[in-house]
């Protein structure tokens, strides 16, 4: 409408004859000029002819109109009108309306926004908790691999909220509480989402630092929320992950406890075994860190059942890595048994990450499959990072990369007890330089004192083997000998495999803020047995040195040939290895292409 109004008075103002203001003079001067009208602000001239139509015209003249002009027009009987345009209600009273508007506006703005973190304030106390029923159950037992134990423990669980009655008939009662341990990426959280699934009764999922808050009081005033609102219910799951956030060791740690913590803690030991008993109400935590939990949480009657979540073995890595690999396309030649077999160790997440990052390097290369290449790729990412292929070796560097690896592989190769080889590789990954991969045959669950020495001699061949060949000793074996050192003090101070020592244990230092005292973690042994415990660690590393030295003197040509092979190839796999080894007992001895130098830094 305004558009439609604004057309219109512009279509008005067009009207008429347009006229240069030298042609305006000469109709004037011709008599043919009745009247005008002067805008005094924009000089704007508008008038009619002196004809019988009243012709209306417009041109645009000077500022301030120009005296003889003004005689000009006086003399030929022009009727002149000076316009002086008033401003609209709007450009007049706008300036003025603009402030106050302004602070009105922010007056009006703050209230709201007080109003709000009042409204905040009196909702602060209460639980964050997200509530799920059976028409939203998204994951099931199905989805989760392996762990048939676990889920025949927490199946019984949701049983027992489901038929209550078969439990009553012989006056059986369901644990008020089951704890879910297990180190981090196992599936922790994975099967409590599962329960929520199966449970057909509502399950509230909730994370132990929303307890938490800056002002006191709100952690135990949202715990006697989130159980009232459980109560509110019926039967109902509570599901807290994280539990360690809040359910740490009251008084515990350096400078004592803390007071907001522990006064969360004291409300939910109360919720669970208070004076009232609560039937119909389970709760599942779960947690990475059972060690530094409050001991009147584990008691009987609160948590009553505490549920291993472990590593899986090889078998639930294969089926995990089955579930992960059904939206995928694999090739044929993706054995997963034998991917399993190379991740002893890893957890469901790790694992779930391991097939995502072979399809990526599958997407990256153009492929239209997920091939073994890509798992070894994606493994190889995982363990020891990116693959450096901008960092070039000099060919000395190379030459010593090359035999520190060979030395590895054929000790591990030759050893009874050594995991055996899968690949060897000179190509840099990460911040290594070159890689000797071990793979058991089968997951291992204890390791005698056989299968520890054995292992130090393999992590000694890298620095042996440079020794032996260039006379040199590189930086390259520090971590060698940061885990042989650490495996070798193991061995005397915590599984009593020194004769000296006897069967005698001392624990790893811990960590203060973990819930113990500074006190608790100071040394409990002598200086006499702290230099007693130094120099079987010495005795360990210096033995495992000297067997590892005669080994790779008497595999010379072995590891004179698998050396040549890595520089021909750069990766070669653990048959190969087997095979030059063997092969070494009738193959003439090799000998480097340069001469010994004590210059050689690389990291392995």
């Amino acid at each position: 409408m305004v558009i439609a109004a604004f057309a219109v008075i512009s279509q008005r103002g067009t009207n008429g004859k347009d006229y240069t203001y030298s042609q305006f003079r000469k109709q004037v001067v011709a008599g043919k000029v009745a009247e005008i009208t002067y805008d005094t602000s924009s000089g704007k001239i508008t008038g009619k002819l002196d004809d019988k139509a009243k012709t209306e015209f417009q041109t645009t003249g000077l500022i301030p109109f120009p005296d003889q002009d003004r005689e000009l027009l006086f003399s030929h009987n022009v009727d002149m009108k000076n316009k002086r345009p008033t401003p609209s209600f709007i450009e007049q009273w706008l300036p003025l309306l603009f402030f106050p508007v302004l602070i009105i506006g922010f007056f009006i703005f703050m209230q709201r926004r007080a109003q709000g973190q009042m409204g905040n304030i009196m909702s602060i106390g209460r639980s964050r908790a997200k509530t799920y029923s059976t028409e939203r159950p998204g994951t099931t037992f199905a989805d989760v691999a392996g762990y048939e134990g676990v889920k025949t423990e927490i199946r019984e669980v949701v049983d027992f909220l489901k038929y209550p009655e078969k439990f009553g008939q012989i006056g059986a009662r369901i644990p008020k509480g089951v704890l879910l341990v297990g180190p981090p990426g196992t599936g922790k959280t994975l099967i409590a989402r599962a329960v929520a699934g199966e449970a057909g009764v509502p399950f509230l999922s909730v994370s132990g630092s929303d307890f938490m808050e800056m002002f006191v009081g709100v952690g135990a005033s949202r715990v006697r929320d989130l159980f009232q609102s459980a109560r509110k219910l019926g039967r109902a799951i509570i599901f807290v992950d994280e539990i360690d956030s809040i359910g740490r060791k009251r008084g515990a740690g350096l400078g004592g406890g803390h007071d907001e913590r522990e006064q969360t803690l004291n409300q939910m030991l109360n919720e669970m075994d208070g004076f009232e008993a609560t039937e119909g109400i389970v709760m599942i935590a779960a947690t990475n860190r059972p060690d530094v939990l409050d001991p009147a949480l584990l008691r009987p009657g609160r948590f009553d059942r505490q549920v291993v979540v472990p590593l899986p073995e090889h078998e639930e890595r294969l089926a995990i890595l089955r579930v992960h690999a059904k939206s995928k396309r694999i090739s044929p030649d993706v054995d997963l048994s034998v991917v399993a077999r190379g991740t002893p160790g890893m957890s469901g997440a790790e694992l779930a990450n391991l097939v995502n990052e072979a399809a990526l390097h599958a997407v990256r290369k153009g492929g239209e499959m997920i091939t073994r290449d890509d798992f070894e790729y994606a493994r190889d990412r995982v363990l020891m990072g990116q693959r450096r292929e901008s960092m070039a070796l000099s060919d000395k560097e190379k030459e010593l990369t090359a035999y520190h690896e060979a030395g590895h592989a054929v000790c591990a190769t030759m050893l009874d007890d050594a995991d055996p080889v899968h690949k060897v590789t000179i190509l840099p990954m990460g911040m290594a330089l070159g890689v000797t991969q071990q793979l058991p045959v089968e997951d291992r669950h204890s390791y005698n004192q056989d299968y520890l020495e054995q292992s130090i001699v393999v992590a000694m061949g890298g620095r042996i083997a440079e020794k032996l060949i260039f006379g040199v000793v590189s930086t390259g074996a520090n971590n060698d000998l940061v885990v042989s050192t650490e495996r070798a003090r193991k061995m005397v101070r915590e599984w009593g495999m020194s004769e000296r020592i006897g069967p005698m244990a001392w624990g790893s230092q811990g960590q203060v803020f973990l819930g113990e005292d500074l006190m608790g973690n100071a040394r409990d042994y002598s200086d006499e047995t702290a230099r007693v415990i130094d120099q079987e660690v010495e005795q360990i590393l210096r033995d495992c040195e000297r067997r590892c030295e005669e080994l790779l003197t008497e595999n010379r040509n072995g590891l004179d040939l698998v050396a040549r092979s890595l520089l021909e190839h750069e990766t070669i796999d653990g048959a190969e290895v087997v095979r030059l080894c063997n092969l070494g007992s009738t193959a003439p001895p090799a000998t480097p292409s340069f001469e010994p130098s004590s210059s050689f830094s690389n990291e392995d």
